[in-house]
């Protein structure tokens, strides 16, 4: 199984134990908050996450903005001792992604590109993690533009406020 694979592997895993956003709020596995980062723990897997929504979304067709119904618009960055998975940033856009497009995810001015499949989008390796992570810990917000596969361009503005926190409380709670 290529690496690929294993990490879109990872990530569906990530997705079933997320579900949504409401469900996060309700539940009793979130053990901190900050800003505009939340930590959430899974004991059976050993699972750790910092998890954000956007402050802000622009849907885009045709160059004009439109009204869109979306899924669970999310950012994560998830530790999985078990697996030996350390900081691995995901991103779900709350809709199916263009076949074989990217997800370009702006830090202040140092852009990266994930890897779709399905709603969900990957860096292509652990070092693109380790990238992404150093730059928002530096970084005020991320700017995440994908394609859905209805042509439909969107931007989703997280903030980086809390980030740092979060994702060390959730590094700490799987180590």
């Amino acid at each position: 199984m290529n690496f690929h694979l294993v990490r879109i592997a990872a990530g569906l895993a990530t997705a079933l134990t997320a579900l949504s956003a409401q469900a996060q709020e309700e539940s009793t596995n979130r053990v901190a908050v900050e800003t505009a980062w939340s930590v959430f723990v899974e004991n059976d897997p050993k699972e750790c996450w910092s998890v954000s929504t956007p402050k802000e979304t622009v849907n885009t067709k045709d160059g004009r903005v439109v009204a869109v119904r979306r899924g669970d618009i999310l950012l994560f960055v998830t530790f999985r001792p078990g697996k030996d998975v350390e900081g691995e940033v995901s991103f779900t856009g709350g809709y199916p992604f263009a076949d074989g497009s990217t997800v370009k995810v702006d830090v202040g001015g140092n852009v990266f590109e994930l890897f779709t499949d399905g709603e969900w989008a990957w860096p292509a390796s652990d070092a693109d993690d380790d990238k992404i992570v150093a730059a928002m810990k530096r970084g005020a917000e991320a700017v995440v533009t994908a394609a859905s596969s209805r042509g439909t361009q969107t931007k989703d503005t997280f903030s980086l406020f809390g980030f740092t926190a979060a994702v060390e409380e959730a590094s700490k709670r799987c180590n």
